[in-house]
């Protein structure tokens, strides 16, 4: 039986009833400061999960590492000084009480909202882990290199069907990716749109530039279905972008969303769901922790 039947919406109605109020207001600040960083915070929760247990945000300590460093995170998450903020916040309302796991679930659905995305119901109730996982991130956070058979074994290993692994791709249509994650394809590969490729090189050399950013798609910080347009015109800025839209299994999915913004909206809110209720700890499992970025 999944421990996310022991999550509900209305965890904290009593204990901390303003907690969702609190989230979002902060979320919109951060948000209205740099518009990129509504990306960032999806992203956050995105590398948090599988497992949603706020691990993620673990700071290396003396006689332990965690996932920060992972090759998926480093140099590249953001955020975190945002749901430092945000604990802050919610701890001077009601201390001991939120755990940051639920706060970067929160933070990751008003950051979809904030941007033109439609919203849905948080189940609340995940602890904080004690520990984290380099390897763990290292494995199981799906890379950009990878094909299309990679990317469906890698959502469907967490229970995560084809077509929710393309609705949660969809998350690609806000934020911007480094030049490292997706020189290989500018340069080697043919299924890019050539006029395409060009622009993006200017920003992104055969060499140098690793941290040069360039938009995930053509419209960075609207939550749109803009994304999946630009697949079909050989658009993709990552080559696991790309393989969605390439003669394969999901293009029928593609198709779909591009003409319909309103079903991508729909599958992607449920996809979140069920992505974010992904084995978490409840009850007596893991902790509260009183600052995200290290356990009690």
């Amino acid at each position: 039986m999944s421990s996310a039947q022991s999550l509900s919406a209305n965890f904290y109605s009593s204990s901390c009833p303003n907690v969702l109020s609190v989230i979002k207001t902060a979320v919109n600040s951060a948000v209205n400061k740099e518009a990129r960083m509504g990306a960032s915070l999806l992203r956050l929760h995105f590398h948090d999960c599988f497992g949603c247990d706020a691990s993620v945000l673990l700071d290396d300590t003396s006689n332990f590492t965690g996932e920060k460093t992972a090759g998926p995170n480093s140099g590249s998450l953001r955020g975190f000084d945002v749901i430092d903020t945000i604990k802050t916040q919610v701890e001077s309302s009601c201390a001991g009480v939120v755990s940051c796991a639920d706060i970067l679930a929160v933070a990751a659905r008003d950051s979809v909202v904030k941007l033109g995305g439609s919203s849905w119901t948080v189940l609340l109730g995940r602890r904080d882990s004690t520990t984290a996982s380099l390897s763990a991130a290292n494995n199981n956070i799906p890379a950009p290199t990878l094909n299309l058979s990679g990317l469906i074994s890698s959502f469907s290993n967490k229970g995560l069907t084809t077509r929710e692994m393309v609705a949660l791709s969809g998350s690609h249509t806000i934020g911007q990716a480094r030049c490292t994650t997706f020189r290989n394809r500018l340069y080697n590969e043919a299924n890019i749109n050539a006029s395409f490729a060009t622009s993006v090189k200017a920003n992104c050399p055969q060499s140098g530039g690793n941290n040069n950013l360039s938009p995930l798609d053509t419209t960075p910080t609207s939550f749109d279905n803009v994304y999946f347009k630009n697949l079909q015109s050989q658009k993709g800025l990552l080559h696991s972008d790309q393989q969605l839209f390439n003669g394969g299994s999901t293009n029928s999915i593609v198709n779909t969303y591009s003409s319909n913004s309103a079903t991508f909206f729909t599958d992607f809110a449920n996809a979140m769901v069920k992505m974010g209720n992904l084995s978490p700890l409840t009850g007596t499992n893991g902790q509260i922790r009183k600052n995200c970025r290290k356990t009690n």
